[in-house]
């Protein structure tokens, strides 16, 4: 290193100290920073980190490092980094600090969501920045414990106008590596030295003369890589570097810098070997539990000073490894018998009062044979790790136990508690290997149907139909015959598992999962809201519609009532009640559970239901006619869907692209997001799909295409799509001349709407039916249809009837008549954006000779057009008098991002205050 130049003073790192000078010029400036460093072991990225703290005069620098022995403690590293923090909590808002407290094991509660916890370190770091710029860094990122990367990575994703920076360094990811929480993120890759810089770096360390032969070669394979230069050299004799006469090393290169270290902590004293080992273990670098640990083993001053001489690590206010190879050279390196000692050491030292659950991870290495009591103590762990919401964390508790409880059933019970856990944290493949080790325990019969039905949901998780249908099927016969009172849970996912399959589900489909359904026992009394949705369920697909209906409408309302008190249920089953509740073309039903579950959501901080939540909220937008905010809501869904690493859903915004019927390659958009979900074994994607298909082109005109794609979309009674699909079918077969197929399609919606017997409903029907009507009846029907629907929320179809009435009358020869109900359909559907269905109504206008006026917005008027949909939602929530928040609360983000958001929102509408907000955004 040489010069005085900032990007100099790390060779061969000029453009890398550039960007990380930016990353610091921005966060002083208020702009958030976000950067990944990436590179293999020993490239430099721990100097760039030192580099970047070193430049961050003025900020405050808080740090954490990933350790690979604490992978599984959850929130480690995030307590790391917001420990100096701490003192703050009171300032952010009280579900976020309470989440926070939760999850640091400070108070007790309620299990947190990870993603409350998320907003809670956004809201800490955006105040802290408050008082002065804050630099953030995590070295060995790809160690840290699963909860904590991925709420940083959120945190990284919402950084926007705060003074933060925050910069991780990790590996670059090998092949077949689990899912990187990072991945996204702005990042520079580190590579290794060009061959001047590495040259000159390998003369500037070596001893004597260097052979030019012998350093090509060493730059060569090292790749220019800087710790391998350093390090690799200092192995070999003067002589073997001037004349190239050691032996190549073919080992990795990871490898051999690791065995470098190794190599020097190999002629280190005993005691100085231990103490390494100590440290290695315990990754808080907390001097005062080492001293105290080395007074336990018995090892003196001269330990560390041997271990400081030979530059592997610095003891002061805090433990530092030279480098994080060091570290793991260490601890891999000890002999088992004496890791046990240090980590016996290690639990003794920490006291059981201020970590409890850390002493009990300590006592759990160090254990060699089954102790029931120690078993116990990881148990207990396991629980408060749960109640924080490290539900990762409890699974690694509860393994352990398992293998530390002597009692073979007992074991199997563990065993299979942990395999529940690791399956509710994400980690399907290790819940299917302890579901394996808990079978080889004595399990009782209902156990046994228990292991069925969690291997059954891992299958159904991985692939909502196909296979996993007969699973879930069997663990819910296993349970129901061994009388456990979870059968009937169980069959209903089963029954959701057959309706995803749809045409897809072989030989078993929904009514033999129905038959077998009935066979549960009996549910308790009074009846659940899950009981009445079995049965419910059965009789619909059994006994037909004229007896499913009742009972149907009855669980939602029992679903309703539930909610009021507690969401749980609500929230859990929303997947399923949604569909149940589109079947029954209960508009008031879509609503109330949409407001409930973004309420819920929003309050819990739930952002793994939310995007679902907003989803169905989407789609009952498009149904009222509200396409802006349904883009909105789809945006944020989508949004969130990518902060948390969720697939985003998908069926929103292709029923939003066939309502509008604007795009030219819509019905290909469509057909591809159904090939996408059918490769998961979801059948039901293809009613979807035919359905949407069918009102792009209704829309469009091409009643032909329209009728072959609802009639494929009725070949199979896919739920919450073959009622829409009638309907959809019977328009298109009137305008394409095919009145028996018509007639046939209003036979069946007959069925259906009846047992609905909503106003929406029995308005498509009275529709549908006048449709077909050639005489004076057919009036009648289009009035009954307009009334029903008016009454409801569905302005689309409301629409949709203005304009096929208008249709007929212009057909009679009542112009002036068919004037007024295609002028009101043209703009209630040009006001939605619904554009083909609009542009058919337009063209019905000009026929009866009506002149059609472009609206002012039509010609690109100013205003809340020129809004981006997250200053949409955030001018929204301004009007309503939210504080900034309130609104960052809500949309995830910190109050200045709102603030730097609102700036933009007032300048595009010009309005200088949130007084001018509501008349500004009507005014658009």
């Amino acid at each position: 290193m040489a010069g005085s130049a900032p990007w100099r003073r790390l060779r061969g790192r000029r453009s890398e100290c550039g960007v990380l000078d930016q990353v610091i010029a921005g966060a002083r400036e208020g702009r958030g920073q976000v950067l990944v460093l990436r590179g293999e072991p020993g490239v430099g990225k721990s100097a760039l980190v030192e580099y970047l703290v070193e430049r961050a005069s003025g900020c405050r620098v808080l740090r954490a490092v990933g350790v690979e022995s604490e992978m599984e403690l959850a929130f480690a590293g995030l307590h790391q980094l917001c420990v100096p923090l701490m003192g703050r909590l009171d300032r952010i808002p009280g579900p976020q600090r309470d989440a926070l407290s939760v999850a640091f094991g400070l108070s007790a509660g309620t299990a947190p969501d990870r993603f409350l916890v998320g907003l809670a370190v956004l809201s800490l770091l955006a105040e802290a920045a408050e008082e002065r710029p804050l630099v953030c860094v995590v070295d060995d990122a790809q160690w840290l414990d699963r909860v904590s990367a991925q709420t940083l990575a959120f945190v990284a994703r919402r950084l926007l106008a705060e003074g933060v920076a925050l910069v991780f360094a990790a590996r670059t990811p090998g092949p077949g590596a689990d899912g990187d929480p990072f991945g996204g993120l702005r990042e520079i890759a580190v590579r290794g030295l060009r061959d001047d810089d590495a040259r000159a770096l390998l003369e500037s360390v070596a001893p004597g003369r260097l052979d030019e032969r012998v350093r090509d070669r060493i730059v060569a394979e090292t790749r220019g890589n800087p710790l391998a230069l350093l390090e690799l050299t200092r192995g070999l004799s003067a002589a073997e570097l001037a004349g190239g006469f050691g032996r190549p090393d073919v080992r990795p290169l990871a490898g051999q810098i690791e065995q470098a270290y190794l190599q020097r902590i190999g002629a280190l004293p005993a005691a100085a070997q231990r103490l390494l080992l100590a440290a290695a273990a315990e990754p808080m670098g907390d001097a005062p539990l080492l001293r105290r640990v080395a007074e336990r083993l018995d090892l003196g001053p001269d330990a560390a000073g041997a271990a400081e001489a030979a530059g592997l690590i610095e003891f002061g206010t805090r433990v530092r490894f030279r480098h994080p190879l060091v570290r793991s050279a260490a601890y891999r390196a000890a002999d088992p018998t004496v890791r046990r000692d240090v980590h016996r050491a290690l639990a003794e030292a920490t006291d059981p009062a201020f970590d409890s659950d850390r002493r009990a991870w300590h006592r759990a290495h160090a254990a060699v044979d089954p102790d029931e009591a120690l078993a116990g103590e990881l148990e207990r762990s396991a629980g408060r790790a749960q109640a924080r919401g490290g539900i990762a964390a409890a699974a690694a508790f509860l393994r352990r136990a398992a293998e530390l409880t002597p009692d073979p059933a007992l074991r199997g019970t563990r065993a299979g508690a942990a395999a529940q856990a690791a399956f509710d944290a994400g980690s399907p493949e290790a819940a299917l290997e302890l579901l394996d080790a808990a079978r080889l325990g004595p399990l009782d019969e209902v156990q046994h149907a228990r292991m069925a039905r969690l291997r059954a949901q891992v299958a159904f998780a991985r692939r909502r139909g196909g296979e996993a249908l007969p699973l879930l099927l069997d663990a819910a016969g296993r349970l129901a015959r061994a009388g456990d009172a979870s059968a009937r849970e169980a069959y209903l996912d089963a029954l959701g598992s057959a309706v995803f399959a749809g045409r897809l589900g072989r030989r078993t489909g929904v009514r033999e999962v129905a038959e077998a359904a009935r066979t549960a026992p009996l549910g308790v009394l009074p009846a659940r809201p899950t009981d009445l949705l079995l049965d419910g369920l059965a009789a619909w697909f059994l006994d037909g519609c004229a007896e499913g209906g009742p009972l149907l409408r009855s669980a939602l309302g029992a679903f309703r009532q539930a909610a009021v008190r507690e969401s749980g249920d609500a929230m859990r089953w929303l997947w399923l009640t949604w569909l149940v509740a589109g079947e029954l073309w209960d508009d008031e039903a879509w609503h109330w559970m949409t407001e409930q579950a973004v309420r819920s959501a929003r309050e819990a901080g739930a952002l793994n239901v939310l995007p679902l939540a907003l989803g169905y909220r989407a789609a009952l937008a498009v149904h009222t006619g509200d396409f802006d905010l349904a883009a909105a809501l789809i945006d944020e869904a989508d949004t969130i869907a990518e902060v948390t690493g969720q697939s985003p859903m998908a069926y929103p915004a292709l029923l939003l692209t066939a309502w509008r019927g604007e795009d030219a390659r819509a019905a290909e958009v469509i057909r591809g997001a159904a090939r996408d979900a059918t490769t998961w074994g979801e059948g039901r994607a293809i009613g979807q799909e035919h359905y949407l298909v069918a009102v792009l082109h209704n829309g469009l005109g091409r009643y032909q295409d329209a009728l072959a794609h609802a009639e494929r979309a009725v070949a199979h009674e896919d739920l919450a799509v073959h009622g829409f699909a009638l309907a959809e079918l019977v328009e298109a077969a009137a305008r394409a001349d095919a009145p028996e197929r018509a007639a046939a399609a209003l036979r069946r919606l007959e069925d259906r709407a009846g047992a609905a017997g909503t106003d929406w409903a029995l308005g498509v029907l009275a529709r549908s039916r006048a449709l077909l009507d050639d005489g004076p009846g057919a009036e009648r029907l289009y009035r009954e249809a307009l009334a029903r629907l008016e009454r409801g929320r569905s302005a689309v179809h409301l629409a949709r009837t203005h304009l096929v009435y208008g249709e007929w009358l212009r057909r009679e020869n009542r112009r002036g008549d068919a004037r007024g109900h295609l002028r009101t359909a043209h703009e209630l559907l040009r006001g939605f954006g619904a554009k083909a269905f609009a542009e058919r109504a337009r063209r019905e206008l000009l026929a009866t000779g009506e002149t059609v006026r472009p609206r002012p917005a039509d010609a690109g008027a100013p205003g809340r057009e020129a809004l981006t949909a997250q200053e949409g939602q955030i001018a929204r929530r301004a009007a309503d008098g939210l504080t900034n928040s309130e609104i960052g609360a809500e949309l995830f983000i910190s109050p200045r991002t709102v603030e730097w958001h609102l700036g933009k929102v007032f300048t595009k509408l010009d309005v200088k205050s949130r007084n001018r907000l509501r008349a500004a955004l009507a005014d658009a």
